[in-house]
């Protein structure tokens, strides 16, 4: 999967889906989206903070904006790696411990780096090569 095509996969098709699989292409080209998105939009708000336009409001809409697609993206990505969703909640929370949340985000991120399991999983079929695993049962 491309840069183009995760993106609009992500942003159009998928928005706020939580069922399903994710590829790590998908992933990890949303991610770079992402946030080149927010490092521009930083650069921006700051060479124009000296005007009166609030930009806490444009990163506001932006946080908004993304907040459902991220956390579906994360549920489909630990879906690939036949984990629950309900993982990434523990993630979430494990975050606010200290001490805890730098394990939290290293595992977080070796997850979401590995590949996938192959074939079809109890969430579906392998994003990569849905065909192959279709009828397995046939």
């Amino acid at each position: 999967m491309g840069f183009g095509e995760a993106i609009r996969t992500v942003l159009t098709k998928k928005y706020a889906t939580f069922s399903g699989r994710a590829s790590r292409s998908e992933y990890w080209w949303f991610q770079l989206f992402f946030h080149s998105l927010l490092a521009c939009y930083f650069l921006v708000s700051t060479v124009i903070a000296v005007t009166t336009w609030n930009t806490s409001i444009g990163l506001g809409i932006l946080v908004i904006a993304f907040f459902l697609p991220q956390i579906a993206l994360a549920v489909r990505r630990l879906h690939d790696r036949n984990l629950s969703g309900w993982w990434y909640l523990g993630f979430i929370i494990a975050w606010f411990v200290p001490y805890l949340n730098l394990l939290a985000i290293i595992t977080l991120i070796v997850l979401f780096a590995f590949p996938g399991t192959k074939g079809l999983n109890r969430f579906g079929p392998d994003p990569l090569n849905p065909q192959s695993s279709a009828e397995v049962f046939a």
